[in-house]
């Protein structure tokens, strides 16, 4: 014969629903209030929303790992124009400039060429990639024909694509510049050099880093598929990073970030990181 349920067993039984929709009301709660403070939103975060032990100080804002590393040492070339191999542009009147696009004391040149801006962040990667205030950049590179102002025969006369900036207090400093031409052996690169003063700079040849800075190709391909750049376009179609006697070690840290396009310019971005 079968038996009835138990009225104490159905009771017991609603009582459990109840408490088990209760709970997950409850949580569906505090997941809803709870979890954005704790980054649940992090893709980073592991499923379980636990922390990782061996987690590090999150880098200073817009720098990442590996921008925090030490930007690679590099040679200045022949042409550097600071003094340590003929002319010396630093001491020129009007060197500390944003726009170097144009000859200064007493020379009238000007670099045609496309529009590029360099916006350089200068980190301190001995501290936790604090920003580095106040100390100088000097920028220089070749035209659009991949000539050097000071040096070539085509540009003695000239010095322009030179230009000598402090870093603000985020460690910031931006010129205005056209896109570098290219020249036989070497891809596309833009040199600079660190000082820890404006007054380092212009009054001695003590600099604390110097290196290069490089575009990706397909950035080069576009600049030099215009007119104007013709001559480069061959040059680069016949060398490469592998070949490159410079970059040919490793580029990733001293390759920009770039936007823009040939018609309307490029605006290059890099973090630059040096041990003080």
């Amino acid at each position: 014969m079968a038996h009835e349920p138990s009225t104490h067993l159905s009771t017991d039984l609603r009582t459990m629903i109840r408490l088990a929709e209760r709970r997950r009301f409850l949580g569906s709660i505090c997941a809803a209030t709870i979890l954005p403070f704790i980054g649940c939103d992090d893709p980073s975060s592991s499923a379980t929303g636990s922390s990782s032990d061996d987690s590090t100080e999150a880098p200073t804002e817009g720098a990442t790992d590996e921008t925090c590393a030490t930007t690679p040492s590099e040679t200045a070339g022949p042409y550097p124009g600071d003094g340590s191999n003929g002319p010396n542009a630093l001491v020129l009147a009007g060197i500390v400039r944003r726009d170097i696009r144009s000859s200064l004391a007493g020379a009238t040149g000007v670099a045609d060429g496309i529009a590029l801006t360099v916006r350089l962040t200068l980190v301190d990667t001995n501290g936790q990639c604090a920003p580095l205030a106040g100390h100088a950049i000097y920028l220089w590179h070749c035209d659009r024909d991949g000539a050097y102002s000071m040096y070539s025969s085509s540009a003695e006369d000239e010095n322009y694509l030179r230009g000598l900036q402090a870093t603000a207090s985020d460690g910031t400093a931006t010129f205005t510049t056209i896109f570098p031409g290219c020249y036989s052996g070497r891809m596309p690169h833009i040199h600079f050099e660190i000082y820890a003063s404006l007054a380092e700079a212009t009054q001695t040849n003590a600099g604390l880093h110097t290196s290069q800075l490089a575009f990706p190709n397909e950035v080069c391909e576009a600049a030099y598929a215009t007119d104007a750049y013709a001559a480069s376009l061959s040059r680069f179609n016949r060398t490469d990073f592998d070949s490159d006697n410079v970059f040919r070690d490793g580029v990733s840290l001293q390759m920009t970030t770039v936007t823009g396009n040939a018609r309307d310019g490029f605006v290059a971005d890099l973090t630059i990181g040096i041990a003080r």
